[in-house]
């Protein structure tokens, strides 16, 4: 699950966002996966790539949601402070958002599998 603030809720819907930078100790996503965005919906992760901050270029933050890397590098030093100042390494997570139809079948397959778990 990919959590977000509100604030990116509708360019994701909107497919403008399609991508998001997280620091992590350990990268928590892997290229192929299938993820959940609460207020979105289901997402499949096309890449994930480890990324310097201070290397970040304007055409970087775009599909971020950001106009310029500066931009981003603020909103990312207000959310992840702790994280920067401990040396945990930054990750480029590029995602696509599953259609109404892929939405609707990954939904019934995930109550399906629930129902089946409880049944055991």
């Amino acid at each position: 699950m990919l959590l977000f603030k509100k604030k990116f809720m509708d360019a994701i819907r909107s497919g403008e966002k399609t991508q998001t930078i997280r620091l992590w100790k350990v990268c928590r996503m892997k290229t192929g996966q299938r993820s959940y965005i609460p207020g979105a919906g289901y997402i499949r992760v096309l890449s994930v790539q480890p990324v310097q901050l201070a290397e970040l270029t304007d055409d970087d933050a775009r599909p971020d949601g950001f106009a310029s890397a500066d931009a981003l590098r603020q909103e990312l030093a207000s959310l992840y402070r702790d994280q920067m100042a401990e040396g945990h390494q930054a990750y480029r997570i590029r995602f696509e958002l599953f259609g109404p139809a892929e939405q609707a079948a990954t939904r019934a397959e995930r109550q399906a599998a629930k129902a089946a778990r409880q049944t055991r």
